[in-house]
Order: structure tokens, then C-alpha cells, then sequence
């Protein structure tokens, strides 16, 4: 629940709040209770899924505060929603969510792989990013993605396109680093074509230059 926790702690208090691929409904549910938002939608890609997250808010949805619909991605999702929040899913498939549909007014998204692919398109959209971190259960680590669609232009470097303009500065991002490399040198002790060991290397030499400060 660590993660959970971590992540509604950059929702911000609005009217309409949307929970796409809620799994549990744990974020809707914590937007509900603490008086975040007047209404809910939870949603996810089948009823199996969305059936967990309806009966954790069985209350708020009998009392029409909340509204339970089974989509892919935004499909069934307001565009005119205040805030959406889409978790747990690689930045690949959020891209294809975005590029399917829109992109929210206000979001945050929370990918669990490619991170750098969503950065880039929300930055080519023209969305103002407002939080781009990095944040761990103890376990694992997770980028997490805050802004808005308001048009507008923000340049990133290339570390802060792979790993996140504020992660740069936080210390859990110095862990994350030092175990990325390890784990490429790891890679590195295997048999692969002297095109793959160069590209390995190449990515260690930047990664350790960004831990070291030399690549901003």
C-alpha cells in the first residue's frame, strides 16, 4: 500500500476525478473518503478487473458518487473530466491510450516501463509537466508523471527524458541508478555481438555520468 499512499499524494482536489485501469480502486477510493473530489469514475479494460474496484466503493456507487464503467483506456471517459489518473502500465500502452482518445486536462500517469516514450509525447503534445519524479515501496521503483494539457513548451535534456527532471535531484535516484548500472554490467559478463556490448556500454558510460553530476 506504500505505493498507493506515495501516489495519491499528487492527486490534487477537483469536482471530476477519473481512476483509469484502477485495479482495486484504492485511489478513487482515498480521493472519496478524504474529500478530494465531489465525484468519481473508476474504470478498467474488463469486468472481471473493474468488479474488485465496485465492491471496494459499493457505497459511494449506490450513493452515485461514484460511477463504474469497463473501457479500454479513455474510451468511456469524459473528456471534460478534471483530473484522470491512469497507474500501473507500461508508458508504451499509455502513449497508445492517449494517441486512441485525448490527453486529460490534468493528469498523472504513473508507467511502470518506458517512461522516457510517454515524457517524449506529452513534451511534443505540448503539455506543461508540473511533476516528473521518481519514488519506492522499498522494493521497487516507480516514475511518476504530474501535468497539465495547456499547451506551451518545456525543454528536456536527454537525462531528464529517460529518467525524470525531478528525479535528477532526489536522493532515491542515486539508488535507482546504481543498480540500473549494475545490472547492465551484469549484462555485460555474457556472450553478445560487439554491436549490443558497445550499445551496453555506451549506456553505462552516460548512466555513470549522470550519477557522477558530469550529464545534467
Amino acid at each position: 500500500m506504500d505505493r498507493i499512499k506515495t501516489l495519491c499524494s499528487y492527486l490534487d482536489k477537483c469536482s471530476t476525478f477519473a481512476d483509469v485501469a484502477c485495479d482495486h480502486g484504492y485511489c478513487a477510493r482515498y480521493m472519496l473518503e478524504n474529500g478530494m473530489c465531489e465525484n468519481a469514475v473508476i474504470s478498467d479494460i474488463s469486468d472481471k478487473c473493474l468488479a474488485k474496484a465496485q465492491n471496494l466503493l459499493s457505497d459511494y456507487v449506490k450513493r452515485g458518487k461514484c460511477r463504474a464503467v469497463c473501457c479500454d483506456g479513455l474510451e468511456r471517459i469524459d473528456k471534460d473530466t478534471e483530473q484522470i489518473l491512469i497507474a500501473g502500465i507500461g508508458g508504451e500502452e499509455l502513449v497508445r491510450i492517449l494517441k486512441n482518445s485525448f490527453i486529460p486536462k490534468s493528469f498523472v500517469f504513473q508507467p511502470m516501463k518506458n517512461a522516457e516514450h510517454l515524457r517524449g509525447y506529452l513534451l511534443r503534445s505540448g503539455c506543461e509537466i508540473t511533476a516528473d519524479d521518481l519514488f519506492t515501496d522499498g522494493k521497487n521503483y516507480y516514475f511518476v508523471i504530474k501535468g497539465k494539457n495547456c499547451g506551451g513548451a518545456q525543454a528536456y535534456t536527454k537525462a531528464q527524458l529517460l529518467y525524470g527532471r525531478d528525479s535528477l535531484k532526489s536522493p532515491v535516484f542515486a539508488n535507482y541508478l546504481k543498480e540500473e548500472i549494475e545490472k547492465k554490467r551484469g549484462y555485460l559478463k555474457r556472450d553478445m555481438s560487439a554491436e549490443h556490448r558497445e550499445r551496453l556500454e555506451d549506456d553505462v558510460s552516460f548512466m555513470q555520468g549522470v550519477l557522477n553530476g558530469e550529464i545534467d
